[in-house]
């Protein structure tokens, strides 16, 4: 009885080192992929081929077709991917996954070679191991820790096999533990314990590699593998299905499809395999199996179904649709997908995306706004105010999605990111509105038929392009994260304040003449107020970019720092202004 627990004691140890170990491996390696994950599979083609490749691409990286699949639904929940793109994704993370296996494979080498040895698991973990430590704990570049972090996952993964192999080799002596193992040759068993255990510990990579472990035993035989890998496959499902609660009805879909995908895999192959076995016997499923033989089987499964399954990617569509039926009422996508949170990088990336259609939302709307000043039209009016009102939006969204990013462990490059954000998007949110408060202007104008003078209107024109000029270069430079159009922000910023000074004393001199009106004047303050308010917060944004977000000077010290010349960059500053002065100078001057 003491032995059983204290190998018992043993299992579990190892069970929990080998899933510590992957949890580790795979968050490292999903931080070293960072938000290239969500350009590769957001981005593809309508082919579903090439979603495959991709899917299977990324899994193979992240060692995880769960998280590839969840990513997916958050995708399509978001409206990012198409269903049909969704589903070449899915297949390709099935046969992705099966590298894990190939990797636990290698505790079956064997010989006596100095190149065998080293690829041993108990060799090549501890060497990885070592040089993984050095790279965390002595190095400074955070690629090089991420680097480390890898390897001594790959350590505690490989570790925590070793001990639950030879925890377990005592019970190739147990009659109990034999005729346990020849009750799940029977394929109905053999799949649903399978299902049943990946289910509950969500990951076909750990189930696949609890199973190689059991070969070690020596009484897991082809027959007994075969239909616990195939259910394997069915279990890895719940992940996804768990993650579609509250979920559109496209992502929801997403998950029926990966569901399907493997019980139509399941059902043909068994069916095809067993249908054959009954006249031609497998010789392979009396045999003892090994880590080797588990992999072969895994990625041959999968290989198969992703064959045969791959033409009828329309059939699985349609399946998926029939099972999620369309309602009466029309369904919103989610603009941030709180689902893509489980990996970080990825969800600092949509965020960014979001906050860039949020910028364009803000200058499209300032665009409109400006015409309105010279033939208003209540149409274009309403397009301005329901751009700000999405700004509004995107802000709310970003807001509450970001603070929870800041919460998780983030690169130093995406916790730059998320600041970066989180600082300016309530600049995007106030363009929008001054953009509106133009519109207000340029309908009171209409209302009360008033018109600028000539001299005005050449004045207004020529101060607007300097606005857009620098609200475009604002929303380019952080559409790119282009650090040199940021640095042309803040001198044009400047350009803009000088103009506003300009019109108002022109204003004054033409009030004193008599050319001009007090009312015309409110009108006109109102405009340059909203003017002079869009460039500033255009400087905020860049500011922000170029330093804050460096972890360097506060904004109004940088900025002073600049303009009193302390800075490097004060002389290309001061150039750019005297250039853009000269380009957006009233004609008198």
């Amino acid at each position: 009885m003491t032995v059983y627990i204290l190998k018992m004691i043993s299992l579990l140890g190892g069970l929990a080192l080998f899933l510590f170990g992957m949890d580790i491996m795979g968050k490292a390696l999903e931080r070293q992929a960072g938000g290239k994950l969500q350009t590769v599979l957001a981005k593809m083609s309508s082919t579903v081929f090439r979603g495959f490749l991709l899917g299977l691409a990324v899994t193979a990286v992240i060692q995880s077709s769960s998280a590839t699949t969840v990513m997916v639904v958050g995708f399509v929940n978001s409206g990012i991917m198409t269903l049909r793109q969704a589903v070449g994704v899915i297949m390709g993370a099935n046969v992705g996954t099966t590298v894990t296996s190939w990797i636990l494979s290698l505790t079956a080498l064997e010989g006596d070679s100095f190149l065998i040895q080293m690829f041993k698991p108990s060799t090549l973990s501890p060497f990885l191991g070592v040089i993984g430590i050095v790279l965390y704990m002595f190095t400074k570049s955070e690629k090089k820790q991420g680097i480390g972090t890898i390897l001594l996952g790959f350590m505690a993964l490989m570790t925590g096999m070793d001990i639950m192999s030879d925890s377990m080799k005592f019970l190739k002596d147990e009659a109990w533990f034999a005729n346990m193992m020849i009750s799940f040759s029977n394929p109905l068993v053999g799949i649903a314990v399978g299902a049943i255990l990946t289910a509950v510990i969500q990951s076909s990579s750990a189930s696949v590699g609890i199973l190689q472990s059991l070969c070690s035993t020596g009484v897991v035989t082809g027959g007994v593998a075969l239909p616990i890998i195939l259910g394997q496959n069915i279990g890895t499902c719940v992940t996804a299905l768990i993650s579609t609660v509250g979920a559109t009805r496209n992502a929801r879909r997403t998950a029926m499809v990966h569901l399907y995908f493997n019980m139509i895999g399941v059902a043909i192959f068994a069916a095809l395999f067993y249908g054959i076995g009954m006249f031609i016997p497998w010789g392979f499923l009396e045999t003892t199996a090994n880590e080797f033989d588990i992999a072969i089987i895994h990625t041959g499964f999968n290989l198969l179904t992703t064959a045969v399954m791959l033409p009828l990617h329309g059939v699985l569509e349609k399946l998926a649709i029939l099972s999620v039926r369309d309602d009466k009422e029309p369904e919103q996508t989610e603009l941030l997908d709180e689902r893509l949170l489980a990996t970080p990088a990825v969800a600092v990336q949509r965020a960014k995306e979001i906050a860039v259609q949020m910028a364009d939302s803000s200058a499209d709307a300032v665009e409109k706004a400006f015409g309105l000043t010279k033939h208003f039209d209540p149409k274009i009016m309403e397009q301005v105010q329901k751009l700000e009102s999405m700004t509004d939006q995107y802000e709310d969204a970003l807001g509450s999605y970001l603070v929870n990013l800041t919460g998780t462990n983030l690169p130093v490059q995406d916790n730059r990111a998320v600041n970066t954000l989180l600082y300016t998007i309530g600049d995007f949110e106030r363009i929008a509105d001054h953009a509106v408060a133009v519109s207000r202007a340029g309908e009171e104008m209409s209302r009360k038929n008033m018109h600028f003078s000539v001299d005005a209107q050449k004045e207004l024109a020529v101060l607007e392009k300097a606005v857009q000029a620098v609200l475009h270069r604002t929303v380019s430079a952080f559409d790119r994260n282009d650090l040199e159009q940021a640095m042309k922000v803040e001198p044009l910023e400047q350009v803009v304040d000088t103009l506003v000074k300009e019109v108002k004393s022109r204003h004054v001199r033409r009030l004193r003449d008599g050319v001009c009106t007090m009312e015309y004047g409110f009108v006109l303050e109102d405009l340059l107020t909203s003017y002079e308010r869009i460039a500033d917060h255009c400087s905020n944004v860049a500011v922000e970019m170029l330093q804050v977000a460096e972890g360097k000077l506060e904004a109004h010290e940088y900025l002073n720092a600049l303009k009193s010349g302390a800075l490097s960059e004060s002389v290309q500053y001061s150039e750019r202004f005297h250039k853009y002065r000269a380009q957006y100078g009233f004609k008198e001057d």
